[in-house]
């Protein structure tokens, strides 16, 4: 089974993470950020996996701690549940439209991290969360779970359907990539 449990404790966290790759789409916990909470349940319910948390953050200096090591240990978690990524697809794309909004996600799970982020938010909130830590959750998760990502906005006016295209969209290319197809991994290298 593809799962692995994470915990990461620092002077301003305390997570733990649980995940299953071939889950049924279910997130259960909360990291203290309702609008948060609300992108981690997309990211699960469109991924297919299953995630866990239980976060204590110091959400009295502000959001980013919390949500950074959030991403840090999902990234821990994903990379560890992947194992020797035999037989998997390696590769994800996917264009997800939000009313207005359309963003494209294409990711790579080459074990070589890398993040691109073109993406502007309209606005410097959404309800209690710091929209300015979209970037840094997907930038934690993509080098922890050594990844190569590439997310764009290409057009989109409201920053509630920008943030919930790009959740709900790495979602579905994560769920390409993980998809085990064979029994080689695949790379000339041998190695992910």
């Amino acid at each position: 089974m593809r799962q692995a449990e994470v915990q990461r404790k620092t002077g301003e966290t305390d997570i733990s993470v649980s995940l299953e790759i071939d889950g049924t789409g279910r997130f259960e916990g909360t990291s203290g950020i309702g609008f948060f909470d609300h992108m981690m349940n997309l990211l699960a319910a469109h991924s297919g996996m299953d995630i866990s948390i239980t976060c204590k953050g110091d959400l009295e200096v502000d959001n980013h701690h919390t949500i950074e090591d959030l991403g840090i240990t999902l990234g821990e978690a994903f990379l560890k549940a992947l194992g020797d990524k035999k037989g998997i697809h390696r590769y994800g794309c996917f264009f997800c439209p939000m009313d207005e909004t359309l963003s494209r996600i294409v990711l790579d799970l080459s074990g070589r991290p890398y993040f691109v982020y073109d993406v502007k938010i309209p606005v410097e909130r959404i309800g209690n969360f710091e929209t300015e830590m979209t970037r840094e959750f997907f930038l934690a998760f993509a080098m922890h779970g050594m990844m190569n990502l590439h997310m764009a906005c290409l057009y989109g006016e409201n920053g509630h359907h920008i943030v919930e295209s790009l959740f709900k969209g790495i979602g579905h290319a994560l769920k390409e990539a993980v998809t085990v197809e064979g029994n080689a991994v695949l790379s000339t290298k041998g190695v992910l």
